[in-house]
């Protein structure tokens, strides 16, 4: 049972009490992220994300980690495109402590100007451990051409330029207009009563936020063009992803995008991977993706194969990606992935933080709670014709963009 609490036009509590449990998980969540940037602040909404873990007036770095592990708890946090999340994990007991610690954190960062400096040179570090991974450069790299000239096309841990030059003002400020001056969504999953989770918003967080505040609207994504795109780097293998953008999470056709990723390259029993991997002996890594935002999607087919095959693994899943455009999908590859969507959904309810970000993801996006029964329901409703009048639409192959990343000598 979820319950949602909307006492305050700031501050949205859901709380899915579950007595079983001993243990929970508590995230506090922000509609903010990279796409809220521009080019000259890209990666503050991640910066900032690192800063609140470096102290309040209340607690220095070391003493929020101590409060909260000497109470059988963890804190974390993560920033993607469209969301900031602060979390918690915890066993019983601990839930009011890690809650009035993470209220201090996002009510009272202090920013502090010697903790920016030697922040920023972790997070360059990070930056290149990413840039020396090629599976994971090409996606940032992916979404930069795709979505050129919209903020989605920005990574969200920014550049070296920018992550050097923040300095406090430009924290609190852009931490003012689009945290502070946004709602806060306050998720707790596990053995917690909801009176418990609103006791603590008003004893911790009211006065913080008291007004209402309205959401700044973020530049809608164009239509979809094609492009290629080659980048040299020193690499032994070759990298590449061919995809496009497709429909956003809020639409009816998202759930049809899911399931036709699913039967043309998730797992492996689909049609590439039995076609490039079992068959031809091709590629290793080969699967398909969908990275969900509000109002568009990025969907690709991701392989690393050997430079002499990067021709022959190309024009297979060209191949394959105009055949499923014929409307070729049967009924028993379209059962077999609403079992695998359904399944995936369902094993993920058993895991609290994977409940506690399914829940806020779902409401924060539609504005209300989707169960994992909900989903179920609308997977039985889809059927061949409907997914393959989709698949048309989707991969039409002129509409799809292409990067590939490869050795320049």
């Amino acid at each position: 049972m979820i319950t949602i609490d909307k006492s305050n036009e700031s501050i949205e509590i859901l709380t899915e009490y579950i007595p079983h449990a001993n243990s929970y998980a508590l995230g506090f969540w922000f509609d903010a992220g990279s796409r809220d940037e521009k080019k000259e602040n890209n990666g503050i909404s991640h910066f900032i994300e690192h800063m609140l873990f470096k102290g309040t007036s209340k607690r220095n770095a070391k003493r929020i980690s101590l409060e909260t592990e000497k109470h059988g708890a963890y804190l974390n946090a993560f920033t993607s495109k469209e969301n900031t999340c602060f979390y918690a994990r915890g066993i019983d007991g601990s839930f009011e402590k890690t809650f009035e610690i993470l209220s201090d954190m996002i009510t009272d960062p202090l920013f502090d100007e010697k903790e920016i400096r030697k922040e920023a040179n972790v997070i360059t570090d990070e930056l290149c451990d990413i840039l020396d991974t090629p599976e994971e450069f090409i996606f940032d790299e992916f979404e930069k051409i795709i979505y050129e000239k919209n903020s989605l096309s920005m990574p969200v841990i920014g550049n070296k330029e920018n992550i050097a030059k923040f300095k406090r003002g430009d924290f609190m400020r852009h931490y003012g207009d689009y945290y502070l001056s946004s709602k806060l969504f306050i998720v707790a999953v596990g053995n917690i009563r909801p009176e418990k989770s609103a006791e603590l918003t008003e004893k911790f967080l009211r006065v913080k936020f008291r007004k209402k505040n309205k959401r700044k609207k973020r530049k809608h994504v164009s239509e979809n063009t094609s492009t290629f795109t080659t980048l040299y780097r020193p690499v032994s293998q070759y990298y590449s992803i061919i995809g496009r953008r497709a429909t956003g999470f809020t639409s009816d056709d998202y759930l049809r995008l899911r399931l036709l990723s699913i039967i043309l390259g998730e797992g492996s029993s689909s049609r590439l991977f039995v076609k490039l991997r079992e068959q031809k002996g091709i590629a290793y890594q080969i699967n398909s993706f969908v990275n969900g935002y509000s109002d568009t999607s990025t969907f690709g087919v991701y392989f690393s194969t050997n430079p002499e095959q990067k021709a022959k693994a190309s024009k297979t899943i060209y191949a394959e990606i105009k055949k499923s455009s014929r409307g070729d999908i049967t009924k028993a590859e379209l059962s077999k992935a609403k079992k695998i969507l359904a399944s995936n959904i369902v094993l993920g309810t058993e895991d609290l933080s994977n409940r506690m970000s399914r829940i806020a993801n779902s409401y924060i996006y539609t504005g209300k709670v989707l169960t994992a029964n909900d989903v179920k329901e609308k997977l039985v409703k889809i059927s061949a014709d409907e997914i393959n009048d989709y698949a048309k639409e989707l991969f039409s192959p002129e509409e799809f963009s292409q990067i590939e990343i490869m050795d320049g000598n």
